[in-house]
């Protein structure tokens, strides 16, 4: 059996009859080529004369739609039309002088020459109508009806149109004669051309098994990638290097859609939090202006409503004592809807202190704290709720963590985590707390059993007024605010649920160095000596 032979030795027993082909093709090409480019660049610098010759007429345009009889306004629109009329000729001059013109710039010539004088004869006449006082006079017609303006003006408009006209038939002629350069061409490219189909099949019937076939099935893995299909891989056995390139192109094609995914998810996350945060600016300024308007009257109402219950107890007991019977049944009525109206404004209340909370976390004074002793005292607090009975929580530090933070806004975060996490729990639910670092971060983990979130709450669940509280309660605003909050201090939360019912997971991480702090200060994380279990 003969020795296999590499892609190297398959390539070089072409590459001599393939240098032939492309020699002869080059040959017949160059020409074509040449003429194609000439006419391409003449093209190019006539379309920019086209531009300014358009220019010049759209300025002309605007003379013929004013009503004023202004003569300073209509020369000042003149001497816009000698500029743009200059900065054609500029370009004329140039191109001529570049060979770039196919009559040598002749008949442009003579066109600016007469457009020009007839702009000046134009402006001349302009200038006759001005009134004595050197201004204008209202009460007469605009300047572009008067008989005179009005042919000179024609006879400018015609003269532009020539020279438009003038420079689309450079355009067309330099195309024509690329056209003819090109015809010639492709007679001597077809007869090289042929010979190449004749060499192009005595290689095909030769590299066909041990070159084609590899090739072609590198192409569609490609293309599958190129589709988005990674998991198919590239199956070549040739035992030469394009075998080699495919496993190398396997690997690669493995690692990029590992990077992809990962890609495409952070980009999810980060446009996500970009139109958060944009939101949160813009109810932040309407937070605090509407709570201050909202709390006078809401006041006014629970005043006046408790002064009625007040009064109305008074009225009620002088007339029991007078008719020396049970008081009528409608003041139980009275009575009780005085208490919704008491309920209802206190809500309305407790809505705009948050909205003046959230409107009040700016920029606030951050110092190192210890994380683990925000969240044990929060925890002291949350077992005394009401939602806490019957359900454990339990906290698990990895070691002793200080970051710079706002205690009082970080422990309004956890707070609001872990009351959330209680009202979604069934007795004998579990609230698993841990505290870590990971990559320059404090990373907070609140992991509940409680009755998850489908895919779309988890999609605007740090939304504002968004809430899918199971005790239908709530405002909306805990996880907007507190979104805000770690946002504010350089961090990110995020949310996590498997679905209905199998709890939900929020993941709160605060860099544990302000942002322009030197890199060498390690942050502070010391292990425990014994158990770091915590449990409410």
């Amino acid at each position: 059996m003969g020795r296999r032979r590499t892609l190297r030795q398959k390539l070089r027993l072409g590459l001599a009859a393939v240098a032939v082909s492309v020699g002869l093709l080059a040959a017949g090409t160059a020409y074509g080529i040449y003429a194609y480019y000439t006419s391409y660049k003449t093209t190019n610098k006539k379309l920019l004369e086209l531009s300014h010759a358009n220019t010049l007429l759209g300025t002309l345009g605007t003379l013929d739609q004013t009503d004023h009889n202004d003569p300073d306004a209509y020369r000042h629109q003149l001497v816009l039309c000698l500029g743009h009329l200059e900065n054609y000729r500029t370009a004329n001059l140039a191109h001529v002088a570049d060979g770039y013109d196919p009559d040598g710039g002749e008949a442009e010539a003579d066109l600016m020459q007469r457009l020009e004088a007839e702009l000046k004869a134009l402006d001349a006449t302009v200038d006759r109508h001005r009134a004595p006082s050197g201004g204008h006079d209202a009460s007469l017609p605009a300047l572009r009806f008067r008989k005179d303006v009005r042919e000179g003006y024609d006879r400018v408009r015609r003269s532009a149109e020539a020279l438009r006209t003038a420079t689309i038939s450079d355009i067309e002629s330099s195309g024509n004669s690329a056209s003819v350069a090109v015809r010639k061409s492709a007679w001597s490219v077809g007869f090289f051309f042929v010979w190449a189909v004749v060499l192009l099949f005595t290689m095909m019937f030769y590299f066909r098994t041990w070159l084609f076939g590899p090739i072609r099935e590198l192409q569609a893995g490609v293309q599958r990638v190129h589709g988005g299909n990674f998991a198919q891989p590239i199956a070549i056995l040739s035992g030469d290097e394009l075998q080699e390139l495919g496993d190398e192109f396997n690997a690669m094609v493995k690692r990029l859609h590992e990077v992809y995914a990962d890609l495409a998810r952070q980009v999810t996350e980060r446009s996500r939090q970009l139109v958060r945060s944009e939101r949160m600016v813009s109810v932040g300024f309407l937070a605090a202006g509407v709570a201050h308007e909202i709390n006078n009257p809401l006041a006014s109402i629970l005043f006046c409503s408790e002064a009625l219950e007040r009064r109305l107890q008074e009225v009620m007991s002088a007339v029991a004592a007078t008719t020396r019977g049970a008081p009528v049944a409608e003041s139980e009525v009275l009575a009780r809807y005085l208490k919704m109206i008491q309920q209802e404004a206190l809500r309305c209340k407790e809505i705009t202190t948050k909205l003046l909370d959230f409107s009040r976390t700016g920029d606030r004074r951050k110092e190192p704290a210890d994380i683990g002793g925000l969240i044990r005292g929060v925890l002291e607090v949350a077992k005394h709720l009401p939602a806490s009975r019957g359900k454990a929580v339990t906290f698990e530090p990895t070691g002793y963590v200080v970051a710079p933070v706002n205690a009082q806004d970080l422990k309004s975060v956890i707070l609001n985590l872990v009351v959330n996490a209680l009202d979604s729990m069934d007795d004998g639910g579990r609230l698993a707390i841990s505290l870590t670092t990971n990559g320059g971060y404090a990373e907070m983990v609140f992991a509940d059993s409680g009755c998850g979130m489908p895919p779309d709450v988890l999609q605007n669940i740090f939304e504002p007024f968004y809430t899918k509280s199971r005790t239908g309660k709530g405002t909306g605003l805990g996880l907007f605010i507190s979104h805000q909050i770690v946002d504010q201090h350089g961090g990110t939360i995020t949310a996590s649920s498997t679905g209905p019912g199998t709890g939900s997971t929020f993941t709160v991480r605060i860099p544990l160095q302000q942002a322009g702090s030197a890199e060498d200060d390690a942050p502070t994380v010391l292990p425990f000596p014994g158990g770091n279990r915590a449990a409410a």
